[in-house]
């Protein structure tokens, strides 16, 4: 009998995300969004406010860039908007069913290699490898080296993914390298830095939006089911929150404590923008 595979929960999450933006709110995006000046930060500027972080995304590649490599171009959305700028895209994709939605969506104009970046195997090159929010699940001596493999002489990577600032104290929030460390590999390139933008200011109140859902929606809802396990099954819902304990406490402090938001996030994460040229 085969063992029955284990489901990646930032896959599962990813996927939960994508059904909820697509089915509430009409969008297709996973990532962070861009929020300007005039744009009030609440959920349902979200969808505009994740427009302007790919209209800013595309502002920032190289006007000769023709080729493009997507790492972890989700559902293709954005290398479709891509195409529709005239440029050729293809996505690195590990999710099988990101990749089926990018394919009905992307056509034969774009491949899609279903497999992760590290493990990516091509003769073709491109222009330009785009990392957006895909950088931090990539070790990153590794994502260097793969990006001068594919990469036309001279070529470009552009990074937009946020990373760890070593602020002092415990995050709530995972995710992204620790930016001295990514700088320490990126000095042992030879690469010429062409940006370097931080970008945290306008992509951090996406986290006081979360925050907002958290806390009326996802906290009224997790108090609900408790109360509704106390009053129905107390043996049951003691022995579970005894069993759980460590857990749900660990959800409290992670996703109810209010400490997931924009503030936090300025605090133990730096959203920026890296575009370097290789030779």
């Amino acid at each position: 009998m085969s063992k029955t595979q284990k489901i990646d929960s930032k896959e599962v999450g990813l996927e939960i995300g994508l059904i909820i933006g697509n089915r509430l709110f009409n969008t297709e995006h996973l990532h962070y969004g861009y929020w300007t000046e005039d744009l009030p930060v609440n959920l349902m500027n979200l969808p505009k406010a994740q427009q302007n972080y790919s209209d800013f995304l595309k502002s920032q590649i190289p006007p000769s860039v023709k080729t493009i490599l997507d790492v972890g171009g989700g559902v293709g959305k954005f290398a479709w908007q891509l195409q529709q700028e005239g440029y050729q895209v293809d996505i690195v994709s590990p999710s099988t069913v990101f990749s089926e939605r990018a394919r009905a969506l992307l056509g034969e104009k774009s491949k899609i290699f279903e497999c992760k970046f590290e493990e990516m195997i091509t003769d073709k090159r491109y222009d330009l490898i785009l990392f957006s929010e895909s950088f931090q699940y990539i070790p990153i001596p590794k994502a260097l080296e793969k990006c001068h493999q594919f990469l036309n002489k001279p070529g470009y990577i552009l990074i937009c993914d946020f990373f760890e600032t070593g602020a002092e104290g415990e995050s709530v929030m995972g995710g992204g390298h620790k930016l001295d460390e990514f700088y320490y590999y990126i000095k042992q390139q030879s690469m010429e830095n062409l940006k370097n933008m931080d970008i945290t200011p306008n992509t951090a109140p996406t986290l006081d939006v979360v925050d907002q859902v958290l806390s009326h929606v996802g906290k009224p809802v997790w108090e609900l089911v408790i109360q509704y396990l106390e009053s129905n099954y107390r043996v049951i819902s003691k022995l579970l929150k005894w069993k759980f304990r460590k857990k749900i406490a660990k959800i409290n402090r992670k996703y109810f404590s209010g400490a997931r938001n924009g503030e936090n996030f300025s605090i133990f994460k730096s959203y920026r923008l890296f575009l370097y040229k290789t030779s």
